[in-house]
């Protein structure tokens, strides 16, 4: 397994993220691997998803009805 360099990468923080800072998910879009971390603990490390899978993943979210229980 190798490294993935992800220092020179910009991060986006979700637009759910509370005011407080908690529930704050980043994600760096628009690479091949998409990685996802915590914006309160980054040097934790990050997830990293292929990009096909994210976009499934994303587009499974936008589908859910708001308010519906999973």
């Amino acid at each position: 397994m190798r490294a993935i360099e992800l220092s020179a990468v910009s991060w986006r923080k979700s637009s759910y993220s509370n005011a407080s800072g908690g529930e704050c998910v980043e994600v760096a879009p628009g690479l091949a691997l998409v990685p996802v971390r915590d914006s309160k603990d980054p040097a934790r490390g990050a997830l990293l998803f292929a990009a096909p899978v994210w976009v499934a993943f994303l587009d499974g979210v936008r589908r859910e009805e708001p308010g519906r229980a999973a």
